[in-house]
């Protein structure tokens, strides 16, 4: 299987002063993209817990050139790294409508017991499921070449 791709929508008021879409609203972009894959397209195969709770740990970006509402939308693919029993990575590279890689990102997330208010190990079938998207993004996408 490839990479998982979301569309995001781009919105007038993601655009800062500056002209092009601000840092804050860019990671909102790829928290929207990563909820297609880790929510939608999870419920979507019958495993609902991801949705329950799932934490960033941390999020880095790269920006490889301003990106600006008239884009009208953000094609994001996605990919799965560093799958281990308790977190893992999911790789961005998101891109224009010109097909310009714009950003490349990483966010390493945690599965997260609501109730217990503590981490927790993914299950067997989360792991299943992230593993189908262990696909290596190359570097010169992800803008590491």
């Amino acid at each position: 299987m490839g990479a998982f791709v979301a569309e995001v929508a781009l919105r007038w008021s993601d655009m800062d002063a500056f002209g092009h879409v601000n840092h804050a609203r860019t990671v909102t972009l790829l928290e929207e993209a990563r909820a297609e894959l880790l929510f939608a397209e999870a419920g979507r195969q019958g495993l609902l817990g991801m949705a329950e709770g799932m934490v960033v740990a941390r999020v880095t970006i790269d920006y490889h050139t301003p990106l600006v509402y008239s884009a009208g939308s953000l094609q994001v693919r996605m990919s799965v790294r560093e799958l281990k029993a308790a977190s893992f990575l999911v790789d961005y590279a998101a891109y224009a409508h010109d097909s310009v890689l714009a950003a490349s990102a990483e966010t390493l997330m945690v599965p997260y017991d609501l109730r217990a208010g503590r981490p927790r190990r993914l299950t067997e079938d989360e792991r299943a499921f992230l593993s189908e998207w262990q696909v290596a993004i190359d570097g010169a996408e992800l803008g590491r070449a």
